[in-house]
Order: C-alpha cells, then sequence, then structure tokens
C-alpha cells in the first residue's frame, strides 16, 4: 500500500523510513555493481561471444552514454510525476534488460541490452537520494545519507568480487543475470512500502529535455573516447550553451540554474566532481596493478578492495557523528586530505600490504567527505527539486569518474610506454596486457608500477585541488536551501 505525501508539508516520521533506506541502498547497490563488474567478463566475452575490442568497448559505453545522458531528465521527471513511480519503472527497465542481456547471442545484441540497461539505471539513481531526502527529517538525513554513502563505495568494490565469484563458477551471463532476483525484490518492497512523493509542478520543459540529453550524451561521449572528435565536440558545446539559454529563460526550467549561485551548491557539486576523480583513479589503477604485477586472480584482485569498503563503510558512520558537531566544510576538506594521503602512499611504495594501507587512509577520507559532500549539496536545494538535485550529483559523479578514466588513462598510457625499451615489439609497448602475452612480464611490470607511482601523484593532486576548492567556496556553517527566484 502507497499513499501520497506533499513535500512541503509538516509530517510525522514514516515508521517504515528504516526499510524504505534499505530498499534504496539496495537498488544502488545492484547499480554499483553492475557498474564494475563487465570489466572482469571481458575475456570471457572475447572468447565466447567473439567480441571485437570494439564490440568490447560499446558494450561499456552504450550503457554510460544512455545513463549519463538521461540522468538530468529522468531526475526532472521524477520530482514531477513522482520518484516512486520512476523508481520503479527504473527497475523493471534494468531488470528487464539485463535478462535480455543474458539471452543475447550476438556482441551487437549485448550493445543494445547494455543501453537499455543504462536507461534503467538513469531512472532509478536519482530516486534513490530524492526519495531519501523526502521521508528522513533533517535530524536523521545525515545518518541516512551516511548509509547510501556507504552503499555506493561498497558497490564498487564489491563489483570486481561478485564477479570474480561468478567468472570462475560460471558464464559471463551470470553477471547479468544477478541483477534479476535483486531488481524483482527492490520493485516488490518498494511497492509495499514506498510512499509517492512529487513536487506541485507539473509541467514538462521538452526543450530542456531535449537539449540535456544532447548535449550531455555528446559531452560524455568525447571524454570517455578520448578522442579531438570535432564535429561531436561542437554537438556537445551548442547543445548545453542552448540548454543554459533556454532554462534562464524559463518560468519553470528543468534545471534551476539559480541553484548555482548557492556556494554551498556549487562548492560541493565541483568538490564531488574532482572527488570522483580520485575514486575513479583507484580503480582504474589497481585492477590491472593487482592482476598483472602482483599476479591475483579476479576473485582475490576484488577482495584486495575490501580494505577501501569496510574503512569507507565505517568511517561513513563516523562522518555522521561528527556532523553534529563540525562542519560539512571541514569534514569534506579534512576526508579529501585524507584521500591525497591514501594516493602518497600508494605512489611511494610497492607491494601489497603498503597499497592495502593506502587505501584504508583512502577509505577514511571518502567516508569523511562523501556524506558531507552530498548533504551540502542536497542541503542547498528546495525538498520540491530533489530528484533534479539527486540527478545533478549523479550527473558531477559520472563525469568525474569519466574524466578520470580519460585523463588518467592518458597518463597511464604515455607513462607505460615511455618507460618500456624501445626494441620491444609495439604490442607489448601499449599495454601491460599485451607484455604478458608476449613473455615479457618483468619489464611490463617494472613499467606499469611506474605508470602506477605517476598516476596516483596525479589522483593526489586532484584530491588536494578539491579540498581548496572546498575550503574556498563552502560556508563553514549551513545555510538556507537556495529560494526559488520570484517570477516578474
Amino acid at each position: 500500500m502507497s499513499y501520497a505525501v506533499r513535500v512541503n508539508s509538516n509530517t510525522v516520521r514514516d515508521p517504515r523510513r528504516w526499510w524504505i533506506l534499505g530498499v534504496l541502498c539496495l537498488a544502488l547497490l545492484v547499480l554499483g555493481i553492475d557498474n564494475t563488474v563487465l570489466n572482469l567478463a571481458i575475456p570471457s566475452l572475447n572468447q565466447e561471444m567473439g567480441a571485437t575490442p570494439s564490440d568490447i568497448q560499446w558494450i561499456i559505453d552504450a550503457y554510460v552514454l544512455a545513463f549519463a545522458g538521461l540522468l538530468l531528465t529522468s531526475g526532472s521527471l521524477s520530482d514531477r510525476y513522482g520518484r516512486r513511480r520512476f523508481l520503479i519503472i527504473g527497475l523493471v527497465f534494468f531488470g528487464g534488460a539485463s535478462l535480455l542481456a543474458v539471452l543475447v547471442t550476438e556482441p551487437w545484441q549485448l550493445i543494445a541490452a547494455r543501453g537499455l540497461m543504462g536507461v534503467g539505471g538513469a531512472f532509478v539513481m536519482p530516486s534513490t537520494l530524492s526519495i531519501l531526502m523526502t521521508v528522513f527529517d533533517e535530524e536523521e538525513r545525515r545518518k541516512a545519507m551516511a548509509a547510501w554513502s556507504a552503499v555506493a563505495l561498497i558497490s564498487l568494490v564489491s563489483g570486481p568480487t561478485v564477479g570474480g565469484f561468478l567468472l570462475e563458477h560460471y558464464w559471463w551471463g551470470s553477471v547479468f543475470l544477478l541483477n534479476i532476483p535483486i531488481a524483482a525484490v527492490a520493485v516488490v518492497a518498494a511497492v509495499v512500502l514506498m510512499p509517492e512523493t512529487r513536487s506541485e509542478s507539473r509541467k514538462i520543459d521538452p526543450v530542456g529535455v531535449v537539449l540535456s540529453i544532447i548535449g550531455l550524451t555528446a559531452a560524455v561521449y568525447v571524454i570517455i573516447e578520448r578522442e579531438w572528435n570535432i564535429p561531436v565536440i561542437a554537438l556537445a558545446v551548442v547543445a548545453l550553451v542552448a540548454f543554459v539559454i533556454w532554462e534562464r529563460r524559463q518560468d519553470e526550467p528543468m534545471l534551476p540554474l539559480f541553484l548555482f549561485a548557492n556556494r554551498n551548491f556549487s562548492g560541493a557539486s565541483f568538490s564531488i566532481l574532482l572527488m570522483s576523480f580520485g575514486a575513479g583513479s583507484v580503480m582504474l589503477i589497481l585492477t590491472q596493478y593487482l592482476q598483472f604485477v602482483l599476479g591475483f586472480g579476479e576473485m582475490q584482485a576484488g577482495l584486495a578492495m575490501l580494505p577501501y569498503a569496510v574503512a569507507a563503510a565505517i568511517f561513513n558512520g563516523v562522518g555522521a557523528g561528527l556532523g553534529k558537531k563540525l562542519s560539512n566544510r571541514a569534514l569534506v576538506c579534512a576526508g579529501l586530505l585524507l584521500m591525497a594521503g591514501g594516493f602518497a602512499v600508494m605512489a611511494l611504495t610497492t607491494g601489497f600490504l603498503p597499497l592495502a594501507t593506502g587505501l584504508v587512509v583512502m577509505g577514511i577520507g571518502g567516508g569523511l567527505a562523501g556524506p558531507s559532500a552530498y548533504a551540502s549539496l542536497m542541503g542547498a536545494i528546495p525538498l520540491e527539486r530533489a530528484g533534479v538535485g539527486s540527478a545533478l550529483n549523479d550527473t558531477v559523479q559520472q563525469v568525474g569518474m569519466a574524466l578520470s578514466i580519460a585523463i588518467l588513462g592518458s597518463v597511464l598510457a604515455t607513462r607505460y610506454t615511455s618507460e618500456m625499451p624501445a626494441g620491444l615489439p609495439a604490442l607489448a609497448r601499449e599495454s601491460i596486457g599485451g607484455a604478458h602475452t608476449l613473455g615479457l612480464a618483468e619489464a611490463g611490470n617494472q613499467a606499469f608500477t611506474s605508470a602506477m607511482h605517476l598516476g596516483s601523484w596525479v589522483g593526489a593532486a586532484f584530491c588536494v585541488a578539491a579540498a581548496l576548492l572546498a575550503v574556498t567556496v563552502l560556508r563553514p556553517t549551513p545555510a538556507p536551501a537556495a529560494p526559488e527566484p520570484a517570477q516578474v
């Protein structure tokens, strides 16, 4: 049974709110695991489906493009038509597309299924945080947000562990089969437990929808492809500039641009962008270092990330408690500097034990910084805009992760190639996987370790930059949510 709740009304605490949080975290967990589990399935897709490198790239990119391109639109529509409704629609879409992915026999079919999964994910993700914001009052919201943030971090490192187990015992389709029962349970729980919430406005901004989808999709495509594709770059710039101009002239814009005038909102947005860059850096560096240099198996490599996940989960809770005594700015800055310290440990050492130490330090930093940054951003948004605010938070994280893969991937590749002896075959000089294939593992390991150290320094620099930005822009004390500008 469900019932409508107006976001601007004073309501008694819902006795089911912690169960609702569990459902939201379950939905978030399945999205996070699916986002990272596919990387381990690449060898199986090559062997069993005959997927080419280009196919593999599009299997990964199809999800990212659909997901990032639709986030703002889905968040805005969920505010207008119901956040629970969009959560359920997204879970059904995601689960159905996962079933299609299990049944496909050709690479192009899997690419299409992954695109549909991205659509479902885009509907689900903004609703998880926006429903949390409307179900929990201000007193309990930080604690709930800490749990949400912990699950988001844990899901990133759970993917390799779960994927490694499934791939060692089953076939590549099992990584998608896992999504179906979880999505089904989440749908049933959402129907039974969750109230419906929406804003007062029911007006759609179709031009803004189209411009945002075109602009974001084109921009993310350019970033993940790492190529100077002039036509696509021009399309992204024109669409996004037109989107800003259009939104500034609307009485009920899809994305209220006045939010960026709020220092907490804009400061938290850019801090999250740089923080996501750091998190993406960890996954990109360690996935290859653990498996190729240290010789870990797929599942062992996933388990090696647990120090980061455990530390982050514990200190999400610690941060929620400290948030009652310290400002968001202080916690964000302290957390980001700790993340930079963890990167420095990775840059100065080799071997798993020092690496695990660095991961623990980074997990502590991420646990302190994440919830405070999210609380600062969402606290600056009127509750009736919770869906689009959550979507913007998710979009910023996606762009940060994409930038980390693009920028750090280029740094790693350049440094690796420069460290490899000039006379070696091109395959060995292009990637550490190629070096191992040709029996040049020692040279490849040394070159990649050097590249990892440089990449870690880059990650540390981005975390320090994010801390400086936070201390400069964020207010030391909470500010009220940005008011809607008066219409003339």
